[in-house]
């Protein structure tokens, strides 16, 4: 793997923030990317990047923070590789990955899609960048009963020939439905 040259690449210094709500990993932590490494994107939705953290090469996907930019979590593997620490303001650059991995199916939309032979089928037939949206949409919602209205309607749709979500920004930036996580008290 190795980083973009020319244009699209960005280097940029950020402190590493911790979450206020980390979940069941309270290990992780994040970075806020500036607007103009952000604007360089393909995309102000999910973008996977290669790039560099300290030096140490990486591969992730960004997640969009509500604001037309772009938030990074950083793993506890990746932070101690980077030999970086909670607090710490950490060297980056990157670039767009010069392909979009193809994103993990969660389980319950996997066995919906195997239900609906027509959905499956234009499933399988759009672009990466469309499932992950897909995947995304479904992914965001809170409750679970919104999450199992989002893969009946997902499959309906796809079923119809629709290849892309309809009614979902992957931005947030016009929902307000994604957003970087908050900052904890130091």
């Amino acid at each position: 793997m190795t980083v973009y040259e020319g244009k699209l690449k960005s280097q940029f210094k950020a402190k590493l923030l911790r979450p206020a709500k980390p979940g069941c990993d309270d290990q992780w932590s994040f970075v806020l990317l500036p607007k103009d490494a952000s604007a360089k994107l393909p995309r102000r939705g999910r973008t996977t990047v290669d790039g560099t953290i300290n030096g140490y090469l990486f591969q992730e996907t960004l997640e969009p923070d509500g604001q037309r930019s772009h938030w990074l979590k950083v793993s506890t593997t990746l932070r101690k590789a980077a030999g970086a620490e909670v607090g710490d303001t950490v060297t980056l650059e990157i670039a767009p990955a010069k392909k979009e991995p193809e994103p993990e199916v969660p389980a319950d939309l996997k066995q919906a899609l195997a239900a609906t032979p027509e959905a499956l089928k234009v499933w399988k037939a759009t672009t990466t960048i469309a499932r992950v949206d897909w995947i995304h949409w479904i992914v965001s919602a809170k409750q679970a009963k919104t999450r199992a209205k989002r893969i009946a309607d997902a499959c309906e749709m796809l079923a119809d020939g629709k290849k892309r979500v309809c009614c979902f920004d992957p931005s947030g930036f016009y929902s307000k439905a994604l957003s970087a996580p908050d900052v904890a008290e130091p």
